[in-house]
């Protein structure tokens, strides 16, 4: 046999383990993504359920919305996202193995950050909204660093492959070593998320931080009443539109507004102890744009050909209205969390908008980043 007969078959093995144990690594990062999601989204304004649903459009398209994300659909959702992160992990261990896989657990950690900055940019920009899957709303609906939260906790469990990797022979003491703690670390993470979603739930979020406490009541009082008529805006497409797309559109603002709403309303009672006043009558005179009860009338009665036309023009308007008040939020001196959420409010409100005019392609990932980066304050 010569020698470059003999490297090669030295090799096999090697790659084989390689694979193996990239294979393990993306069961074990994307299970740890996952679960940091569903405890984290809460925390930043964000109804987990809506968001699985929403990746759950991206291979199957509208099947997977509706006015309460389903089981299915959710199931569905966080199926393709273990899927897509599973296989990043393989193009980092596997694919790009000779130079990745003998290196030491900082220098991959080093590495962690800006290969989720790169697959998820590469989600963002073109995978999802291009190619293959030409799906416009996953990019449109959600601004990109969620994306990127995602994608860093996923690779932060790449570390773990310095023990992984020696599936056939005894790991040295070191790797064993910082694998034991680093699985510790990653543990006790997912036990102090856990614990604050608990409490959360039971209405005991975080105490609020923000500067102005005026502000950030009125901005959540206004945004509620301003979601309330979305939704019945919404609503009323969901029964009337012709449209099927549209129809699906119209269920995925009902239910991202009705999992804002309750997000408000559970900040509300941890942070400030009272019921939620409604707003008075000036209030909603002077909120952007806020529809008048005559072109609430107007959609209701408008004949069956000329519905979605009029809801498409209410509907752009009642959402620039709401982009204005995320924007204040976003600029001024809330919670960090409200400003947050405000700013993936104006994304996702910006990217309907889109949506309703048929934005796609290229144009369609222009318009996402413009959305993300815009300032709409005037």
């Amino acid at each position: 046999m010569s020698p470059p007969d003999l490297a090669e078959t030295e090799d096999k093995p090697r790659r084989r383990s390689r694979w193996i144990a990239a294979a393990a690594l993306g069961l074990i990062s994307s299970s740890f993504s996952t679960i940091v999601s569903q405890l984290f989204a809460a925390r930043i304004g964000r109804d987990a359920a809506v968001d699985w649903m929403t990746v759950a459009a991206i291979p199957v398209r509208d099947w997977a919305l509706s006015a309460e994300p389903s089981w299915s659909a959710i199931v569905t959702g966080i199926a393709f996202h273990q899927w897509a992160d599973f296989s990043w992990a393989l193009v980092f261990f596997g694919v790009l193995g000779r130079w990745t896989a003998d290196l030491r657990p900082w220098t991959i950690l080093l590495l962690a950050l800006p290969w989720a900055i790169l697959t998820s940019g590469m989600e963002w920009f073109v995978l999802v909204p291009l190619f293959p899957f030409s799906q416009p709303l996953f990019t449109l609906q959600q601004p990109y660093w969620i994306g990127f939260l995602v994608h860093a906790s996923s690779a932060l469990m790449y570390p773990l492959f310095v023990r992984l990797r020696w599936i056939h022979d005894a790991a040295p003491a070191w790797d064993v070593s910082f694998s034991n703690a680093w699985s510790a670390g990653a543990l006790a993470v997912i036990a102090a998320l856990g614990a604050i979603a608990l409490f959360g739930a039971r209405g005991y979020e975080l105490p609020w931080v923000g500067r102005d406490k005026d502000m950030d009541q009125a901005y959540i009082r206004h945004m509620t009443a301003h979601h309330a008529q979305g939704i019945e805006l919404a609503q009323l497409a969901v029964r009337r539109a012709r449209d099927a797309h549209l129809r699906k559109l119209a269920m995925l603002m009902v239910s991202s507004q009705i999992g804002e709403t309750r997000i408000f309303a559970s900040w509300w009672r941890s942070w400030f102890a009272t019921e939620m006043p409604d707003c008075s009558s000036a209030e909603r005179a002077a909120m952007p744009g806020l529809l008048t009860t005559n072109e609430i009338q107007q959609a209701r009665n408008a004949p069956p050909d000329g519905f979605d036309g009029l809801f498409i023009a209410l509907m752009s308007q009642h959402h620039r209205g709401a982009v204005k008040m995320a924007d204040q939020m976003w600029h001024s001196s809330g919670d960090p969390r409200l400003r947050v959420m405000a700013h993936a409010i104006r994304h996702e409100q910006q990217g309907e908008i889109a949506l309703m005019q048929g934005a796609s392609g290229a144009a369609a990932v222009g318009t996402a980043f413009r959305n993300m980066l815009r300032d709409n304050v005037n």
